[in-house]
């Protein structure tokens, strides 16, 4: 009895939306990441190619972060919600465990999370007088979120990665 309604719930065109809803928050939380990754260097490289050192400011640098934090959001929940809305429901929720399973994805979160709120208290104790509180603390945690990704991949690449878990099988869901 238990295995069937299992398999009844997956089939739901609801259990389909939650899917389509954690890759979309999935994706919004990666994007944010590597473009809180991407950016600083980029901007830093085209300011001072286009601009020269003069533009250069921590204010800028900050603000240049935040924004493409928060472009990153918007690009990376647009890419899942297309990907995943518009693909087979089965597939969605095979990827959906695989996704929930795997041990380095959740622990390059939790590492980028801990370094944007570390980030988002310290930039502004530090650099108070250098930049707009909001370019501080905003920048401040997307600096933050790269220097815990950067972390997370040091602790990998050291010897210590993410601990593997057996994605559960789960049946094929049979149509109606």
């Amino acid at each position: 009895m238990t295995d069937n309604f299992a398999v009844a719930v997956a089939a739901t065109p609801q259990a389909h939306a939650a899917d389509i809803e954690f890759f979309v928050r999935r994706g919004m939380t990666k994007g944010y990441q590597l473009l809180s990754l991407l950016t600083p260097p980029v901007y830093a490289v085209f300011a001072i190619t286009r601009h020269g050192r003069a533009h250069l400011s921590v204010n800028r640098m900050l603000r240049a972060t935040w924004i493409g934090g928060s472009a990153g959001i918007v690009g990376g929940g647009a890419f899942e919600y297309a990907r995943s809305a518009y693909s087979n429901p089965d597939k969605v929720r095979t990827r959906r465990l695989r996704a929930t399973y795997d041990t380095a994805s959740i622990r390059a979160d939790d590492h980028s999370t801990i370094g944007g709120i570390l980030f988002a208290v310290i930039t502004p104790a530090l650099l108070w007088k250098r930049a707009n509180s909001i370019n501080l603390i905003l920048g401040g945690a997307g600096v933050g979120s790269a220097v815990g990704l950067l972390a997370h991949y040091a602790r990998t690449v050291t010897g210590d990665p993410a601990p593997t878990v057996r994605v559960p099988e789960i049946p094929p869901v049979a149509p109606h």
